[in-house]
């Protein structure tokens, strides 16, 4: 894809904006301050990149998944990094989980952690070396300081604050007061960190300047610096923070889109003053901030707890803490196809512009455009969910889902021939959601019913029906072909011989075979069940129903 890259000024300030070319005659129409235009041909490379704080939100598995679309989409790069500058909150297992978790929704990166590259390492606390230098740049050229504050007395700042009824912050207004290095002397700067004293590296940020992007989904956003805080970009113990690491790795991997949650929005001018600072502003990539995904019911954004409360996974796997031994339910073992769970999260949030709802990743790679992500937030709906499910089962053949319901019946100690399998699940998979349901909707092809339905019971089962489908069942002995139009042909005709009405006995003969009145045809149902069976089927219902 080829951009161009333009920066104008006026009263407001400096500001610096990048487009796709084919926009290029629009925007110098609009923008006639152009100062310079630069074309520049770069691959689309985008990056997904979760801290290994836990098992990955499905909001991170929709975020991973708009930016292997609009890769795609654009012949780019899906990247994935993990950020671990956060030592405290690093929890054992998460990164092989994120990994895991890409895989199984088919979201398989092109280079990254675990998967290799030119551009690695790919774990930020691997690369916690170079990141000093670009810290030690900001400072010597006055975009950064030295904070020796302790937390202590930030926390006694910030009580004091809140007892007048004001918030504490940490910027322009109120750093010139404060332990640092934009009010020490030189020497006793270089004293504090000659003998190790903690401190905290902090972004200076300019007086009153107006930050302003074209976020690709929110469009024109503005920020005045005067409102912003002077963020922490590095701490004594070598790690930066994620503001810094994030600026320098984007940059260095040649980053050219980023594409994250609405949480990171506030964050943006601090991005954006840090490419400048860093000399940076003509490569740096476009922004496109996501919509939360919101609770089935209430406000705020969905989380584990709503999904405990109303019994649906947020995550796509089975997750295990490590620390309290606690599991967390997933969507791959609750039984949801992959294809289904992605078709789902691809529409929260996002529309193709057509009454088109299913579709296949290459469906989703060509109909994908960030110009259809909506701002507000997405409402989770579990059902939905349950609905994507249902359609990619029933478009599953009959011998795929034998495959997968074949290691249940292993474990009920069941032995059945593949094809006879395979044309059960033919009869009964319109009526189910997930694999797992196949046996609830078949367990009376393997197993005889040990309990009957009482309504049906009571609706169906007459003074003589016990009678008649003792009669029924010594004819069936009779029927030499056991084959469901044989049976149905020579059924009718016994019935039309004893001048019985239908009505009568199909559904208690269902109840002695199925125990209900559900099922696929009866006839059917009798031959695979096997003829055998079925008479004694019969015979023990007729025993038991007396």
């Amino acid at each position: 894809m080829q951009f161009f890259f333009f920066s104008f000024s006026s009263a407001e300030g400096y500001f610096y904006f990048q487009f796709p070319t084919s926009d290029f005659k629009l925007f110098s129409y609009l923008w006639p301050e152009i100062l310079f235009v630069k074309i520049m041909e770069r691959r689309v490379r985008v990056r997904f990149a979760p801290s290994p704080t836990g098992p990955l939100h499905m909001g991170g598995v929709r975020t991973a998944l708009f930016n292997y679309l609009f890769a795609k989409k654009h012949g780019g790069d899906f990247l994935l990094r993990i950020e671990d500058t956060d030592q405290n909150r690093y929890v054992p297992g998460a990164e092989d989980y994120i990994i895991e978790s890409l895989k199984w929704c088919g979201l398989v990166p092109d280079e990254g952690v675990g998967f290799g590259g030119e551009y690695g390492p790919y774990r930020q606390s691997e690369r916690k070396v170079m990141y000093k230098q670009y810290a030690d740049f900001l400072i010597e050229n006055g975009f950064a300081y030295y904070a020796f504050d302790t937390a202590e007395e930030l926390n006694s700042l910030r009580k004091e604050a809140e007892a007048n009824k004001h918030v504490f912050s940490y910027d322009l207004h109120t750093r010139n007061n404060l332990k640092n290095s934009l009010t020490l002397s030189p020497e006793e700067v270089l004293e504090r960190l000659q003998t190790g004293e903690h401190y905290v590296i902090r972004f200076k940020m300019p007086e009153n300047r107006d930050i302003i992007e074209e976020d690709l989904i929110r469009g024109r956003v503005s920020f005045n610096t005067n409102q912003l805080d002077d963020k922490v970009l590095f701490k004594s113990d070598g790690m930066p923070t994620y503001h810094l690491a994030n600026v320098v790795d984007d940059h260095l991997m040649k980053i050219t889109h980023v594409i994250r949650g609405e949480e990171w929005l506030s964050s943006m001018p601090l991005h954006i003053l840090l490419y400048e600072s860093l000399g940076w502003s003509e490569t740096r990539p476009y922004f496109s901030h996501l919509p939360l995904i919101l609770k089935p019911e209430g406000k705020g954004k969905l989380s584990k707890r709503d999904g405990d409360k109303m019994g649906f996974p947020v995550f796509p796997l089975l997750w295990k803490d490590p620390e309290t031994g606690e599991y967390s339910r997933g969507y791959r073992e609750d039984g949801y196809f992959p294809e289904a769970f992605i078709n789902m999260l691809a529409l929260l949030g996002w529309n193709s512009g057509t009454e088109q709802e299913f579709f296949s990743i290459e469906e989703l790679i060509e109909a994908f455009d960030l110009s259809r992500v909506v701002k507000s937030g997405a409402r989770f709906d579990p059902e939905k969910a349950k609905w994507f499910n249902r359609h990619y089962l029933h478009q599953k053949s009959a011998l795929e889902l034998a495959e997968q319901f074949k290691p249940e019946l292993v474990d009920k100690g069941i032995e059945v021939d593949g094809n006879k399998l395979e044309i059960i699940v033919s009869k009964i998979k319109d009526r189910c959601e997930f694999v797992k349901d196949l046996w609830s909707q078949s367990h009376y092809f393997f197993v005889a019913p040990e309990s009957y339905d009482e309504k049906t019971i009571k609706a169906k089962w007459k003074a003589d029906t016990g009678e008649k489908l003792l009669t029924i069942a010594t004819f069936l002995e009779t029927i030499e072909e056991w084959k469901a139009e044989t049976i149905k042909e020579l059924f009718s005709a016994f019935m039309a011989s004893k001048e019985w009405g239908f009505g009568a006995v199909m559904v208690p003969i269902r109840l002695a075979l199925v125990g209900a009145s559900t099922g696929p045809d009866l006839f059917e149902i009798l031959e695979l069940v096997g003829q055998q069976e079925c008479i004694r089927r019969i015979e023990i219902a007729v025993e038991l129903l007396k």
